[in-house]
């Protein structure tokens, strides 16, 4: 029989031993069955840890169907009966990749079944903070969509559009990544903010470090670039990747009341301002406006401040419509 799993041993090793005794209660010979039940309960009243091993276990040998796989795979028959019959050989090798097979389903179930899973979603003008039951802390911009899932190993937040800021809660056990349809974002504690918008993917570092990886990188690699605090990262929809500077105290400070642009896109600066107003700004497609960039910050109680500072800083001028929205023309 296998060697017992010490006090040493990692959560998956215990699930995986727990495991090994079970398949042997449940098929073999009825003096391997029977020691493996005694081994077993020995083993669980040695450590609360192991207890929870076994429970786990026997909940994944359930989730995965053992018996079934039962009548596929035999456990691996007693010396006597290998040599009464050359065909007891083979069926012992089948049964020890089943067994192998089985150990690994029942491990892989437990891995991958979550913990936690929250779906959150703001709308216009809405914004939301939230703390993860792993203790991190997120403020969701408006318009914004995601989902995250904690698992015993890792934990993944899946932003489907919107920006979020994160204030990750240190785990080296369990990294956390911010996966989008643009790119991923890996850390184990920070405090930095993710954006998915029409024109890429920004990510931006207030506290620690974080690693981004394009969309056609492999994450299992080194990150396409490591952002510490301070410097910021765009991922365009190409895949084309730009880092530049941020201040720290500006990554995420549309929670306390500030739109701030750095270079920023006209056509950006105009969605992200529409995201709050009743009335949206728009954008002369016959321009030519979309290779403007603007620089500044806004107070978002004050958006009659930032439409009149417009034709100051770009060649445009604000017309008004009937329905009260704004057309930003070239001038």
């Amino acid at each position: 029989m296998a060697a017992a799993a010490t006090g040493a041993d990692s959560p998956r090793k215990r699930l995986e031993y727990a495991l090994l005794l079970i398949a042997r209660q449940h098929a073999g010979e009825p003096a391997s069955a029977e020691a493996a039940t005694q081994t077993l309960a020995r083993w669980r009243a040695q450590s609360p840890d192991n207890e929870t091993a076994a429970q786990q276990a026997l909940q994944g040998w359930q989730a995965t169907e053992a018996h079934a796989l039962q009548a596929d795979f035999a456990l691996p028959a007693s010396q006597a009966e290998r040599s009464r019959q050359q065909r007891r050989r083979s069926l012992s090798l089948l049964g020890t990749a089943g067994l192998a097979s089985l150990l690994g389903m029942g491990g892989r179930w437990y891995w991958q079944q979550p913990l936690a899973r929250l779906a959150l979603q703001t709308g216009h003008g809405q914004m939301l903070a939230q703390n993860l039951p792993d203790g991190t802390h997120l403020d969701l911009a408006p318009s914004t969509a995601m989902e995250a899932v904690l698992y015993r190993d890792r934990r993944v937040l899946q932003l489907a559009r919107g920006e979020i800021r994160l204030d990750v809660v240190h785990d080296a056990q369990r990294p956390l990544e911010v996966q989008t349809p643009l790119g991923r974002v890996r850390v184990l504690g920070t405090v930095f903010s993710v954006a998915l918008r029409e024109s890429g993917l920004q990510v931006s570092v207030a506290q620690g470090r974080v690693a981004v990886w394009g969309l056609h990188s492999d994450a299992s690699q080194a990150a396409d670039v490591v952002l510490a605090a301070g410097e910021a990262a765009r991922l365009d929809a190409q895949g084309s990747l730009h880092t530049g500077k941020v201040n720290a105290q500006d990554v995420g400070a549309w929670r306390d009341g500030w739109l701030v642009f750095d270079h920023s896109p006209l056509p950006e600066v105009l969605s992200r301002w529409n995201d709050y107003l009743d009335r949206p700004l728009q954008l002369d497609p016959a321009g030519g406006l979309q290779s403007l960039h603007l620089t500044g910050s806004f107070k978002l109680r004050d958006p009659a401040t930032f439409v009149a500072s417009l034709p100051r800083s770009l060649p445009v001028r604000v017309e008004r419509l009937p329905d009260g929205s704004s057309l930003i023309r070239r001038r």
